[in-house]
């Protein structure tokens, strides 16, 4: 195996231009091509990015031997799909999140990397920031004592008319998009998914929830509660509740420079230093750790499975009006 992996896009989608500035960082990755369904479109988006090589539909790329590496951000409905197709064309695959729409398509895309021994994880660029780590170790060291609930939150206003994340048929909704967060966040603090979900969505004429809330209950005792939406100020928070203390992250998915990890004990309140790390540089990264040094990925594919698990039974609950047990 190569020491520098060679990555290739899936798409032109706007949030590849989050991963380019790593990927080119990286001692151990290059941008080498991108894919795009239409040709004049790709050629465009190479020039713009300074991407080496273009193809003109995405079974091109896979069949080229010149990429290790496929970044998938296409739409959600779509992820499954094109990462079983990735990898048996012998291709790693960083897939954005959310990882499925089913709990049977994460099976098919395990059962694809199994079968062709390749490394795929889920994009939560969040689970890899030194803010994050740092949260997750004070919780472990007993910093705040027992957890008994998680609240987080994350929202924003979506101004165009025409876009992906509004439409039903492809995966679309708050949920799907922004709710996945706090879900990720809750299995992390918990060490596991919930035995029981409650929610609650409002649809907008797209028919797609515009907002949702949600209320997971752990079996091991705690609790997590959320809201998400399209159709809020842009909003991000978590607080952490233990026996002894919180933890307060003021930007938990989006951290940046400006963020605060805010630990209380009782009367006393310490805001931790947490590292100013680019965002999306831990996953990058960690795909290469994984592919080249064989580590295990930071976020495995069992989390990835019930995370889809969870927002599957959040919409069936919000559905049928009433409590579903995973």
């Amino acid at each position: 195996m190569a020491q520098k992996l060679r990555w290739g896009l899936l798409s032109t989608a706007r949030i590849n231009r989050a991963l380019i500035p790593p990927i080119r960082a990286s001692a151990r990755g290059e941008l080498v091509a991108v894919a795009s369904r239409d040709l004049a479109k790709g050629e465009a988006y190479a020039k713009e990015w300074n991407i080496p090589r273009v193809y003109g539909s995405y079974e091109a790329m896979l069949a080229a031997d010149e990429v290790d590496v496929v970044y998938i951000s296409l739409p959600n409905g779509l992820h499954a799909e094109w990462a079983v197709k990735c990898l048996e064309a012998g291709k790693h695959v960083l897939l954005e999140k959310p990882f499925a729409l089913t709990v049977a398509e994460v099976d098919h895309v395990i059962k694809a990397a199994t079968r062709t021994s390749k490394v795929v994880a889920e994009a939560f660029m969040y689970r890899h920031h030194p803010q994050t780590l740092k949260a997750k170790a004070l919780v472990d060291e007993g910093a705040i004592g027992k957890v008994s609930s998680v609240r987080s939150s994350f929202s924003f206003n979506i101004s165009r008319g025409q876009d992906v994340r509004l439409d039903p048929t492809i995966g679309g909704g708050s949920l799907w998009d922004v709710g996945c967060y706090p879900i990720s966040l809750a299995q992390y603090v918990f060490g596991g998914p919930p035995g029981e979900v409650v929610g609650w969505q409002q649809l907008d004429s797209t028919g797609t929830d515009g907002l949702f809330w949600g209320q997971m209950r752990y079996e091991l005792g705690g609790v997590a509660q959320f809201d998400c939406g399209f159709r809020a100020p842009f909003r991000t928070h978590a607080e952490i509740v233990g026996s002894i203390g919180t933890i307060t992250l003021t930007k938990p998915f989006k951290p940046d420079a400006e963020s605060q990890l805010i630990l209380q004990q009782g009367d006393e309140e310490v805001r931790a230093p947490v590292d100013d790390e680019p965002l999306y540089r831990g996953e990058v990264e960690d795909m290469h750790d994984a592919i080249l040094d064989g580590k295990p990925p930071r976020l495995s594919l069992a989390e990835s499975r019930n995370h889809i698990a969870t927002i599957v039974a959040l919409y069936e609950a919000a559905r049928l009006g009433h409590a579903i047990r995973l």
